[in-house]
């Protein structure tokens, strides 16, 4: 393994295999913030953790993946953090914790966040990711009752439909008739509902989940001041 301190925030670190990155998670799970895992892309030959096992072991004790981002032409890393406490689930996570257990691969911290998200109703909320969610009949038939509206959201394409797709599906029930008739509103008058959203949510993720951190600027340099005035 391989050590970096390339981010302000968290350390980057890669690992060979999904067990040195078990071992990196059973010592630090319960006091790190989070890491970035370095991946190794396919044609460098260098030996590395896959991204669909590292979110596997990340699942097993109780963190989630987050937005990937390239390195260089050898390089690339994806943000491992703990699960929030109201972190949203996706079913595709929801199907691979469902194998951990039956394959005695989840940890107690792991067992934990599914058991929190079955209490508070998280568990069965789980979305679909962009290749397979649908557009829900409740939503439908609202769109259907304002046919401007209507135009809009089919003109979109899958991956600009989804963030609002997910930002219905995962509300509270009592508030979602509400969610929806403000993205109907939107719509109406030829407006796409949350472009700069949909923009960040398009980003790539390996299990369809993003625990979103959301940083302090980094683009702003020193401020530069010229030659002061003198008063006449």
């Amino acid at each position: 393994m391989t050590a970096h301190s390339q981010d302000p925030e968290f350390p980057t670190q890669a690992f060979a295999t999904p067990a040195d990155f078990e071992l990196f998670l059973d010592r630090e799970h319960i006091t790190a913030p989070g890491i970035f895992v370095k991946f190794a892309k396919k044609s460098s030959g260098i030996p590395s953790i896959t991204a669909a096992e590292a979110v596997e072991v990340a699942l097993c004790y109780g963190w989630i993946d987050g937005r990937a981002n390239s390195i260089d032409d050898t390089w690339w890393k994806i943000r491992y953090t703990p699960r929030r406490a109201k972190s949203i689930w996706s079913k595709k996570n929801v199907g691979t914790v469902a194998r951990l257990i039956e394959e005695g691969r989840m940890r107690p911290a792991g067992l934990a966040a599914v058991d929190a998200a079955k209490a508070d109703g998280r568990w069965d909320r789980a979305y679909a990711g962009p290749a397979t969610i649908v557009v829900p009949d409740d939503f439908k038939i609202a769109l259907a009752k304002v046919p401007a509206a209507k135009t809009v959201w089919e003109s979109m394409n899958k991956s600009e439909q989804f963030p609002t797709l997910l930002r219905v599906e995962t509300g509270t029930h009592m508030g979602r008739s509400k969610r929806i008739d403000a993205v109907v509103q939107t719509l109406a008058t030829g407006r796409r509902p949350g472009s700069s959203t949909a923009a960040k949510a398009s980003r790539k993720t390996t299990s369809g989940e993003s625990d979103r951190v959301q940083k302090p600027s980094t683009n702003q340099g020193p401020r530069r001041e010229g030659p002061r005035k003198r008063k006449s």
